[in-house]
């Protein structure tokens, strides 16, 4: 009997684009995991029966001679196409972003007589904000305009999702008419209503008030419904500042909650009225994220009842407003109960916000907590819309993966309430983490490599250190970097030469640390970051063990995916960690009075009272943390192969080699605060031949060194 193979042919309803796009997926797959064979193959028949073009379900039956899909809209025949890619040739959601080893076989056996009917999801609208891009945007170059974008489409779909926001700003007009080749739904960020182009780029000369330029707001808004009347969209709704910040930052005029919130809702019902007269049937949207939450909760804020409201969570998880500078209200950012009207979320798996947030790694909660928040958005009727912050996506993929399943609800898990109330969130993050390594790592030959893979992912989110009081108070990759950048350019700006010890506090950093001096401040961070550290330091030693054996028993591409995915996460905060504790070092020796000199010791300053102030021995530090940081990133970088060539180059919002250039600029401030202005006295501390410590030539027989230089000479 016939069965898939390199010669199988998909034939049948094949001439919309987003279904030949899934075509030409599933005929690559098959020439990825198929040999070469002069047996004939099973045909694959498309069939749309179109009786609910609104279902998006497909069923499968297996005939004597081919294997038929059937469905009545495009979407429900490319989700059938991916099911027989990862039921029969074994290619997963995620099989690009995770590296998969795909393997060839002679045949892939399709049972007789197989029948699979798919239910619905249980969230209508999901998908992903392909948001904060920054890598896709550097890589691209190397790999092509499209194909970013193109495999993100693509593992959306795989994952059962219909709806994305295709970019960041540029980005989302760039590809929009690409995500809708591929079938799916658009909808907008929150701060460019109904997609339309920002005020600030379209008239960069002009002042952006609507009360002084209604006219080309109004301009733009009927501009973007034009621009996207040949793809299906959810119209999101809303008026926010340029940049992705209150409209009133702008606009001062409105200095009040109820004078926002009423120009708000008039300018909500004014592009909701667009809409409609354009499109009757329009699905409408409006975000209630951060300052427009506010103004919802305390009832300033109105709009048509039928406008789907989407709640948001804080950025790690957690469904409460997210904080803003040093503002954190912690709203509770979900319907009163007995509201049954249209519900959403903005949920985030990536988050970017220059304080403790994760965006080159993966969150920094737990599977488990995240579950319970799902569950907690599901108790409250929040089904009609779901838009998960992605970013770069390849770093975040085993929590899309969790939250792919939670949105299509057809385990059975999701169906109904009452199984989502009695949902075991513990154990579906066992079960999920079982399956996640069984699909990625399933040529792994031994079964106690596979347990400790497990072990190693469960690890994850108990290394990530805690920095408050509430559950999802934990930080990710940019609290190390732009905290240790933070409390350099405080020390740098502030630093008190004659009172060290009170040199005053950084306001930026009362969000999490709110003390009267800038000591007190990098005391607590110096204890947080040596937390981090210890822990991140054993992590990295396990998983590099795991690598090591993975090797030792023959699993080499298991072991290399291994590292490409995790253990290059770990790294990042490995080396982040280490470089911030150095920068505390360096700082802490130069503001504690308390504190001993280091090995180098050279008091050429006094500070209050005549104590001494040890620059050198903080120069060595600051040269210390410098290392670790360009090392991170070198690190970082090695793990760029073959089609990921250039992947990671534009890492520029943790940027961990900006973290760097700070250090080093460190270094330099405490040169000159210590060996300034003529530069001789470290020099000939530790350069012998251009006089040595005793006999004082001032250099004449050798020219100045660099920072790097003398700090190298140091470490000898």
């Amino acid at each position: 009997m016939m069965q898939i193979n390199i010669n199988t042919k998909i034939t049948g309803d094949t001439k919309e684009t987003p279904v030949q796009k899934a075509v030409k997926a599933l005929e690559r797959d098959i020439k990825n995991t198929c040999k070469d064979t002069t047996e004939p193959g099973l045909e694959i028949k498309l069939v749309s029966n179109a009786h609910d073009a609104a279902s998006e379900v497909f069923t499968i039956d297996r005939n004597e001679d081919n294997l038929t899909i059937t469905s009545a809209c495009s979407l429900g025949l490319i989700y059938g196409i991916y099911h027989v890619s990862r039921e029969f040739l074994g290619v997963q959601n995620f099989w690009f972003w995770n590296e998969q080893e795909l393997t060839k076989e002679s045949e892939h056996i399709v049972p007789d007589n197989y029948h699979y009917e798919s239910k619905p999801s249980k969230v209508r609208f999901r998908g992903w904000f392909i948001n904060d891009e920054v890598l896709f945007d550097g890589w691209r170059e190397k790999v092509g305009e499209n194909f970013p974008w193109e495999m993100a489409f693509e593992a959306l779909l795989r994952c059962g999702g219909n709806m994305t926001i295709p970019g960041t700003d540029h980005n989302s007009h760039r590809y929009k008419d690409l995500a809708n080749d591929y079938g799916l739904w658009i909808t907008h960020h929150h701060a460019e209503p109904l997609g339309a182009q920002m005020f600030a780029r379209a008239y960069p000369d002009l002042e952006a008030s609507f009360n002084k330029h209604p006219d080309l707001f109004r301009g733009l808004w009927q501009q973007a419904i034009e621009d996207q009347k040949s793809c299906k969209v959810v119209w999101n709704l809303g008026f926010r500042g340029q940049g992705d910040r209150p409209f009133w930052a702008d606009d001062p005029t409105y200095d009040t909650p109820k004078a926002r919130g009423k120009l708000m809702s008039e300018l909500i019902l004014e592009q909701y009225n667009l809409v409609k007269e354009s499109d009757k049937d329009a699905v409408c949207c409006t975000n209630l994220y951060g300052e427009t939450m506010e103004l919802y909760k305390d009832g300033y804020l109105t709009f048509p009842s039928d406008v789907i409201k989407i709640w948001a969570d804080n950025g790690f998880g957690k469904m409460v407003s997210r904080r803003q500078n040093n503002h954190n209200p912690r709203v509770y950012a979900l319907p009163h109960e007995g509201d049954n009207s249209a519900h959403g979320i903005y949920y985030h798996a990536s988050f970017y916000d220059l304080q403790a947030a994760a965006m080159m790694t993966m969150l920094p909660n737990s599977p488990e907590f995240v579950v319970n928040e799902l569950k907690d958005v599901y108790a409250h009727g929040v089904d009609d819309f779901w838009i998960i912050n992605c970013s770069n996506v390849k770093p975040h993929t085993y929590y899309l993966d969790l939250i792919a399943k939670m949105w299509s609800g057809n385990e059975g898990d999701c169906s109904n309430t009452d199984e989502i109330k009695s949902l075991d969130a513990q154990k579906y993050e066992i079960e999920h983490i079982q399956d996640y390594v069984k699909k990625y790592y399933g040529d792994v030959t031994a079964p106690d490599l596979t347990s400790r893979i497990e072990d190693a992912y469960r690890e994850w989110p108990k290394c990530t250190p805690k920095y408050g009081p509430n559950e999802d108070d934990h930080a990710g990759e940019q609290f190390s970097n732009h905290g240790a950048r933070i409390l350099t350019c405080g020390f740098i700006s502030n630093f008190n030469k004659l009172d060290p010890a009170h040199t005053k506090s950084i306001p930026e950093l009362n969000w999490i640390c709110k003390r009267d001096t800038l000591l007190e401040q990098v005391k607590w961070h110096e204890e947080k970051y040596k937390e981090a550290l210890d822990a991140y330091t054993k992590y990295l030693a396990d998983c590099n063990k795991i690598k090591e054996d993975l090797i030792a028993k023959g699993s080499l591409k298991a072991a290399e995916r291994f590292d490409n995915t995790l253990i290059c996460q770990v790294q990042y905060h490995y080396y982040s960690y280490l470089g911030a504790y150095h920068i505390c070092r360096a700082i802490l020796t130069c503001l504690d009075d308390k504190k001993e000199g280091g090995k180098f010791i050279d008091v050429l300053e006094e500070g209050a009272n005549g104590k001494p102030v040890d620059y050198l021995t903080a120069f060595y530090e600051a040269g210390l943390a410098k290392k670790e940081f360009f090392e991170g990133y070198e690190t970082m970088r090695s793990y760029e192969h073959d089609i990921w060539e250039g992947f990671y180059e534009n890492d520029c919002e943790a940027d961990i080699r900006q973290s760097g250039f700070v250090a080093e600029s460190l270094m330099s401030y405490l040169r000159v605060l210590g060996d300034g202005p003529h530069f001789y006295k470290w020099q000939r501390k530790f350069q012998k031949e251009s006089g040595g410590e005793k006999v004082h030539l001032i250099l004449r027989i050798k020219a100045h060194l660099t920072d790097d230089e003398l700090w190298n000479l140091m470490t000898r």
